[in-house]
């Protein structure tokens, strides 16, 4: 990308969608293991959660997205679902997720749940049946091929090995992921029938949402070919040599129908994907008016610290969701994905990152404990629980040290994730995890919670930010984003990351907000910009060309 500035399209939206909340929403994810625990069993569940409420309303956000809660085999952190319509006990109950709607609902939050249409649990009553009873209904609901000496095809798990395995009577049945989380087989109408009902039960509870777990996938390939070439499936940017198992074209027959279902409730109800996909059109497509309101593009959370890969995904995402009318979702990390501080490098960039995402227009997704500045925690092999750690011989750290519980209380040696005299946390807390707790850094005006709770706060003060238009550039290291709110707004901002190892001058009438105020000078319009910085900033002037 060269210095040239990209133009954001202009937003095609008109009506209720053009203002409806999702479009510029912050959104927290909370991994409900890890959140707050209310009873003191050392796992985190709705109790915790509906404690912690005020926090999130402090913090700025528009809703909360809460990781699978229901009852599961514990084979993938709760991404093998025995029963869609009720809650584990270790979180709480039915009750407790109305609760959770209602309380939040009082503060101004959305709601939004994990749904899980891809798989079930092993455990699963209609994958039992088909075990005990090949001609069963039950059984056409999943992937079964008769008995053979080697495998169906060679399709492979996102989690290492062969995508196949063989019941006690010698059949062999699809699981993308561990063995345990049996594919379901979306050809069989019955699958999705029963899935409308799941979205209706959870809906007329006052859920607003849900985020929908693979949802590249669901359809297969119906002759089971063999996927072409070599490849080595990843939870992130799935590519062609995958196309006999992702992206199958009928999967948007089913978005079109769940968005047909939220949006026959009053004032509708909103879907976000996860779209592992490598190619930004393909992504794109799922975005489209009549299915899912955001389609979650990976390629800037795989992006490495630099700065031609962060400004030509910004741009190429902004150009492929304007182009079906949808907003771009942002998000650089969640529970799945080492936390940006590890990854990065430091906790300068980690906050320089925040700041550019938060400025970009679309919705924010923030994953709990990156308002923190947390690092990926080291997590002993002997305590970890991830399968890709256990599936992988070791060879995969695997995803525990990005669930660690939240260090609430620094006072605590349990850092307040639960009350004093309670069970030992599910995943061990590291030393020093105190050192970023919640009740320190509030107290801090130059903490990253600070930073965080100011820049969303900023994007109500300053209309341009998080819905603005504009263009993006880049001259060498430094990212430009220049944003002028959509109807006219007469205070633009420009946003400014330098991502070089130097300072850089740039043009400024006046500072904002920096993601680190040290080394920040402002002189006669011009910015000193330190390296590793991000700056939102009153420009001297825009050009949108």
């Amino acid at each position: 990308m060269s210095a040239e500035p990209i133009l954001f399209p202009r937003d095609t939206q008109a009506g209720p969608a053009r203002d409806a909340w999702w479009r510029d929403a912050v959104v927290y994810q909370v991994y409900l293991r890890s959140f707050a625990d209310g009873n003191g069993d050392g796992i985190g569940d709705f109790a915790g959660l509906r404690s912690r409420l005020g926090y999130l309303k402090s913090l700025g956000v528009d809703a909360v997205w809460v990781t699978p809660h229901y009852p599961s085999g514990g084979a993938d952190g709760g991404y093998d679902v025995i029963d869609y319509k009720a809650v584990d006990p270790v979180y709480g109950d039915v009750e407790d997720v109305r609760g959770l709607v209602e309380d939040a609902h009082g503060l101004g939050l959305k709601v939004l749940l994990d749904i899980v249409p891809n798989h079930t649990s092993d455990q699963h009553a209609w994958f039992r049946t088909a075990l005990a009873d090949p001609d069963s209904p039950e059984a056409a609901r999943y992937h079964f091929r008769p008995a053979s000496e080697e495998p169906p095809n060679n399709w492979q798990s996102m989690f290492g090995g062969s995508a196949w395995s063989r019941t006690p009577d010698g059949r062999w049945y699809l699981h993308l992921f561990t063995p345990e989380q049996p594919d379901l087989n979306w050809d069989n109408p019955e699958v999705a029938d029963d899935f409308d009902e799941t979205l209706r039960f959870w809906y007329d509870l006052g859920v607003d949402g849900f985020r929908v777990d693979v949802a590249y996938g669901l359809f297969k390939d119906p002759q089971y070919r063999d996927n072409p070439g070599v490849y080595s499936p990843t939870l992130f940017g799935h590519g062609p040599e995958q196309v006999m198992t992702t992206n199958q074209p009928r999967i948007h027959e089913i978005w079109r129908r769940w968005r047909a279902v939220g949006d026959s409730y009053e004032n509708g109800r909103m879907l976000v994907g996860e779209v592992s996909l490598a190619d930004l059109k393909q992504v794109g497509l799922y975005a489209r008016p009549d299915e899912l309101q955001h389609a979650f593009q990976f390629r800037l959370l795989k992006s490495k610290w630099d700065a031609t890969a962060f400004a030509d995904t910004i741009a190429e995402a902004l150009t492929v969701f304007a182009s079906v009318g949808a907003p771009a979702p942002w998000v650089l990390g969640n529970h799945d994905k080492a936390r940006q501080v590890t990854r990065y490098g430091s906790l300068r960039r980690a906050r320089a990152a925040a700041l550019l995402m938060l400025a970009l227009p679309g919705s924010a997704y923030l994953y709990a404990g990156e308002e923190l500045g947390l690092p990926e925690a080291e997590v002993p092999d002997a305590a970890k629980k991830d399968p890709i750690f256990f599936r992988s011989g070791g060879a995969r750290a695997g995803r525990d040290g990005c669930r660690v519980p939240m260090p609430w209380d620094d006072h605590d040696a349990l850092a307040g994730f639960s009350a004093a005299g309670s069970a030992a946390p599910w995943l061990p807390i590291p030393d020093g995890w105190r050192d970023h707790a919640v009740n320190r850094q509030a107290a801090d005006a130059s903490s990253t919670l600070s930073l965080y709770r100011q820049a969303i706060s900023m994007r109500s003060l300053y209309p341009a930010l998080g819905s603005g238009l504009g263009a993006v550039s880049r001259v060498g290291d430094v990212i430009r984003v220049d944003l002028v709110a959509r109807d006219g707004d007469p205070d633009p901002v420009t946003c400014w990351i330098n991502m070089s190892g130097s300072a850089a001058f740039v043009p400024a009438r006046r500072v904002l907000l920096a993601s680190d105020r040290t080394g920040v000078q402002e002189r006669d319009g011009i910015v000193e910009l330190p390296a590793d910085t991000a700056v939102w900033v009153t420009p001297n002037s825009v050009d949108l060309r």
